[in-house]
């Protein structure tokens, strides 16, 4: 069975930013979405991250710093629950979707670091897979089309309803969506073992990165620099 057509398991982060080294988790799901239309089922979780939630991170996903404060559960034994639950998804071969996963998994790994708490890498012997991400595959298959790249363009180019954007199951469920009408619309990738895919995407991932760094160096900035490494980005040395 091609993985398109098999179970597959989706993780989405809301957070207080985009720097994976200094910002922290808000809100987490992780889901599992079967191919028969069942209803997913989501385990989440709200965190009190333990710093304040800029009001602009706020306007995306609804979640102020005195609501994290009130009703969000301490970061660190939240981080040991997302990160067991997602590797025992991992450990059972199923793949695992994850939007932007760079992002995504290289932030819960600095949570991990952050709060003691042993690493996906750790519990896996190796960087976490097979992972699947929308946006790696979707630059990988359509790599000229015009136009945003993020959940919601994706979403609406691949006919996936998307209900409560910045949602943390919301989007993870969409992903997943999203990823399978990828592997049924385009063969080459659709009947590639998880494993394999895995890889391509690493390959994918590196090619995109440099093609951007490339780009900007001539158009913008001479010292600019894209990170290659996916799905998880090293921490600096």
């Amino acid at each position: 069975m091609s993985w398109a057509g098999g179970p597959l398991v989706a993780f989405d982060l809301e957070t207080t930013g985009t720097d994976i080294e200094t910002d922290r988790i808000v809100t987490a799901a992780v889901v599992a979405v079967d191919p028969d239309g069942r209803l997913p089922r989501p385990r989440t979780w709200l965190l009190d991250p333990g710093v304040a939630i800029p009001p602009e991170a706020a306007a995306i996903h609804g979640i102020s710093t005195d609501h994290a404060r009130a009703q969000g559960v301490p970061a660190a034994p939240a981080i040991e629950e997302i990160t067991s639950t997602v590797a025992a998804a991992l450990a059972s071969g199923t793949p695992l979707v994850v939007m932007n996963a760079r992002f995504d998994l290289s932030l819960l790994d600095r949570e991990c670091r952050r709060h003691g708490v042993e690493p996906l890498a750790g519990r896996l012997r190796g960087i976490p897979s097979p992972v699947i991400d929308p946006l790696v595959l979707d630059k990988h298959v359509d790599r000229y089309r015009k136009g945003k790249r993020n959940l919601q363009a994706l979403c609406a180019h691949y006919g996936v309803q998307l209900h409560d954007a910045h949602d943390a199951v919301a989007d993870a469920v969409a992903a997943a969506r999203a990823a399978r009408r990828m592997g049924a619309q385009y063969a080459a990738i659709g009947s590639m073992a998880p494993a394999d895919l895995h890889h391509l995407q690493v390959r994918a991932a590196a090619e995109q990165a440099a093609s951007l760094q490339s780009y900007l160096r001539r158009t913008s900035d001479p010292e600019a620099r894209v990170e290659a490494a996916w799905p998880v980005v090293p921490r600096p040395a």
